[in-house]
């Protein structure tokens, strides 16, 4: 069996995490804030409680006021990557989301915010968190897809290329919709869905956008990283091919996230189930009010 190779430095990710929350900067959770609130309307729109919930990789309190606003969760932990927060209420346990230690069929709903991108394994926490919802759980996150902060990949690569003849990657690379939805299949998430919601951002300047993603924890933890700091003219040059390339008529450069969003149910024998092949009761030509028409035999 081949191990999964690990691309992701997670030990690093822990420690920026932490730094990100000592040193916070106000509006740098801007991102994490607006997918907390998505998170909270989708979870709203459910037509039923929830008895035992966990907020999965979340490193602030967005998510669970949200969830304790939704009135649909009755008890809430929090699974925090390095230490418990003593300002938030929810009780919280230290835990690793990529290997998560939870009973199989403990908990009624898992709910996660920007973390899963950063799990080497993600197939096998994808079971590791089905396992552990009970019958007709539910399972709702929200992670970085492809695209993801595509006009710095291209500068910082670009402007390395040029003035370095080589380019180390600089972005974290991300999975698209219809991968990630292959997977909530693959773990045996019952009625899965999957959709992308684009986010864009505008920034004065490249650095700017760097400044927030270092705010937020989220800079390069590749495991293959590149040790040699890049030097001054590579930013600088990448800063004025940003501008140059991804900038509005106002100077402003642009930056995108594209937010997918998982939902799956453990599941249920109650669950409505597809029809098997041939069983429609209704023609599609009587539906649509046309007539039918068959294939000419040559």
């Amino acid at each position: 069996m081949t191990a999964q190779p690990e691309l992701f430095d997670r030990e690093l990710l822990r420690m920026r995490r932490r730094t990100a929350l000592v040193n916070a900067n106000p509006g740098s959770d801007f991102l994490l804030k607006a997918v907390a609130e998505d998170l909270g309307e989708r979870l709203s729109a459910i037509t039923r409680t929830f008895e035992t919930a966990i907020d999965l990789g979340g490193h602030c309190g967005h998510v669970e006021a949200l969830l304790q606003a939704t009135g649909k969760v009755k008890t809430l932990y929090r699974a925090d990557l390095w230490q418990p927060d003593p300002q938030l209420t929810a009780p919280a346990f230290v835990a690793d989301d990529a290997v998560l230690p939870l009973k199989d069929q403990s908990v009624d709903l898992i709910v996660s915010a920007l973390s899963l991108q950063f799990v080497n394994d993600l197939p096998g926490t994808l079971i590791q968190i089905r396992r552990a919802l009970r019958p007709d759980g539910l399972f709702l996150a929200t992670l970085a897809g492809a695209g993801t902060l595509t006009e710095l990949r291209d500068c910082l690569t670009r402007a390395e290329l040029e003035l370095k003849g080589g380019a180390a990657a600089r972005v974290l690379p991300f999975a698209d919709t219809r991968d990630l939805g292959g997977l909530m299949q693959r773990a045996g998430f019952a009625l899965p869905v999957t959709d992308m919601d684009p986010l864009t951002v505008r920034y004065n300047s490249m650095f700017d956008l760097m400044a927030d993603l270092k705010a937020m924890g989220a800079i390069n933890i590749l495991r293959e990283r590149s040790r040699t700091p890049l030097p001054k003219t590579v930013f600088l040059r990448a800063a004025e091919l940003y501008s140059q390339d991804y900038a509005d008529s106002d100077g402003r450069v642009r930056a995108t996230f594209n937010m997918v969003t998982l939902l799956g149910w453990a599941p249920h024998s109650s669950q409505q189930k597809p029809l098997k092949p041939g069983s429609a009761q209704t023609r599609l030509a009587d539906a649509l009010g046309t007539e039918e028409v068959g294939l000419k035999q040559d």
